[in-house]
């Protein structure tokens, strides 16, 4: 049988182990760790990193491999050539090691698919038959959604790490994954936009522990938020948050940006601004009256400032800041876990925001 052009392409990828028949995975598996009695398989979630760019399975190995020093897993790579029409699958094992305490090394599963053709029946019947049914499913989608997300895949994530800013519809692709895990509601759903702002969020709550800055919440009538022109999704996020935390409603859109209603019902405007020598978000400025606080980042820089400036008063401190990779952005996620809360909380607005 004539194998399809684009699998010829990949060659021998001695980077993703050893290259298997798909219905071997498991007795192959079971060799893999036979073949070394010093070895200890680790794993506590199932990790699914999908993509349809070029290339994306000999990445991901690599940022597998790291991830892997702190957080043991079963990861299942999977890159899908869309652009071909003859159906296609390989598949490849190997094992991701690290010394522990000097003696033996604990390794982690990693399974790469690459396919092509018409995939959504053979991803999810190939995919998810290879999952640990024991651990949880971390569900990583790289790049644009397309509709290989669907209900029937979305039913088994139980966490969906995306990075909406890349996205060319953000709008649209969030009423996509509304739509395709509105069976699941236990799902939990990560934005690396979400990620990039935490130090902001830390920051300003952080701020207003301070008494001075205590006084000047109910009086903000300005905020203004600059950031890098691909990351206006964290913008609006922070924005969001900032509205439903303070109690801000009746979000409008003008040529300036947006206005809200405070608690008190005055007026709240609201000003993204566009720098495209700045990190993802530079800053996040408050004003109130004489009064007000803010939080920057400047270029490369790996702290934020946090100010609070009234006549008379000064004080500043600095806190790390937020990675910017995704793997590191990941890694975070993984590390910190939990439900998410807060983000579906500040979903609703930042939908709103995002269509007006």
């Amino acid at each position: 049988m004539q194998s399809a052009p684009s699998l010829n392409m990949i060659g021998d990828c001695p980077e993703l182990g050893r290259e298997v028949p798909v219905g071997a995975i498991d007795l192959e598996l079971r060799k893999l760790w036979e073949q070394d009695d010093a070895r200890t398989n680790a794993s506590l979630i199932n990790l699914v990193v999908y993509s349809e760019k070029p290339g994306a399975l000999l990445e991901n190995s690599a940022i597998v491999r790291e991830l892997t020093r702190e957080h043991a897993c079963r990861a299942i790579l999977v890159e899908i050539d869309r652009r071909e029409t003859l159906a296609g699958l390989r598949a490849w094992i190997t094992a991701h090691c690290h010394l522990a305490h000097g003696r033996k090394s604990v390794c982690c599963e990693q399974i790469s698919f690459y396919l092509t053709g018409v995939v959504t029946g053979r991803f999810r019947n190939t995919v998810f038959a290879h999952l640990n049914s024991d651990l949880p499913l971390v569900f990583w989608w790289q790049g644009e959604l397309s509709d290989v997300l669907t209900d029937r895949i979305a039913r088994f994530i139980d966490r969906l790490i995306v990075d909406s800013a890349g996205w060319s519809d953000p709008a649209g692709s969030f009423r996509k994954i509304e739509s395709a895990t509105r069976d699941n509601t236990d799902l939990i759903l990560q934005d690396h936009e979400w990620t990039r702002t935490w130090q902001f969020r830390f920051g300003v709550a952080s701020i207003f522990d301070d008494p001075a800055a205590q006084q000047m919440l109910p009086q903000i009538e300005m905020v203004e938020i600059i950031h890098h022109p691909a990351h206006r999704n964290a913008a609006l996020q922070l924005l969001a948050w900032l509205a439903v935390q303070a109690g801000w409603r009746d979000a409008c859109r003008d040529e300036r940006g947006f206005t809200f209603l405070s608690p008190a019902g005055k007026p709240v405007h609201a000003v993204l601004a566009r720098d495209s020598d700045a990190p993802p978000v530079s800053s996040l400025l408050l004003r109130a009256g004489p009064a007000c606080a803010q939080v920057t980042r400047e270029p490369d820089s790996t702290h934020v400032c946090r100010r609070i400036e009234a006549p008379g008063y000064l004080v500043s401190s600095l806190a790390p800041a937020d990675p910017s990779s995704s793997e590191e952005l990941v890694a975070l996620q993984l590390a910190r876990g939990g439900r998410n809360s807060l983000f579906h909380k500040i979903l609703p607005m930042f939908r709103s925001l995002l269509e007006k």
